[in-house]
């Protein structure tokens, strides 16, 4: 059986995978994600760069690691008619995006990478969710930033917590708004590297 290696410090990803009973391990690559976003303004082509940089980073400090060692990284943004919409630094930043994103629909956009240690393929690839949420009041805005659960979250939430309560409408996969589009890496690992989750 393959080792599967997550590329993230993402608690909701890591989540995905254990929900699933999926045995991995996760590795934080370090990776400077405002250095990508000053590079990169198309949303769909910043999530993509930062996912193999990530994957890429990943190999090179698992080198040493055991033939067929997959890496999967990934990387999160919510866009709002084409406005990247990234992670709040502090309440009043997280109070203004949830209260841009009331009512509305948006996309969360994932990149993924996918490869493997002792393999030379690299297979990058994107999906799309659109999501749409409730009219939120000011009080309900910030009697979810008093759980803290905005921290660290694009868009300033996570379906994984009570901010689920907010939204109205999903199109497309559920889990990539967590930030693993699971359909999609199940038939990249299946058809480009042998390994079926099913069997994991």
């Amino acid at each position: 059986m393959k080792k599967i290696v997550l590329a993230s410090k993402s608690t909701d990803r890591s989540k995905i995978f254990n929900s699933l009973n999926i045995s991995f391990e996760t590795l934080n690559t370090h990776i400077n994600e405002r250095d990508y976003k000053d590079q990169y303004y198309d949303p769909i082509v910043l999530v993509k760069e930062l996912a193999k940089a990530k994957a890429l980073k990943a190999k090179e400090m698992l080198k040493s690691e055991v033939k067929g060692t997959v890496i999967i990284a990934a990387d999160t943004i919510v866009e709002l008619k084409g406005k990247i919409i990234g992670k709040a630094q502090n309440e009043a930043e997280a109070f203004k995006m949830l209260k841009t994103l009331s009512n509305r629909s948006h996309n969360v956009i994932t990149g993924i990478t996918i490869t493997e240690i002792d393999d030379p393929k690299v297979i990058v690839d994107y999906d799309i969710t659109i999501v749409t949420f409730l009219y939120l009041s000011d009080d309900e805005i910030r009697e979810y930033i008093k759980t803290g659960d905005w921290k660290g979250r694009a868009g300033a939430y996570s379906i994984k917590d009570k901010a689920s309560l907010f939204i109205k409408e999903i199109r497309g996969s559920p889990s990539n708004i967590a930030g693993l589009p699971m359909p999609k890496i199940f038939k990249i690992l299946k058809l480009e590297f042998s390994l079926n989750l099913l069997e994991c």
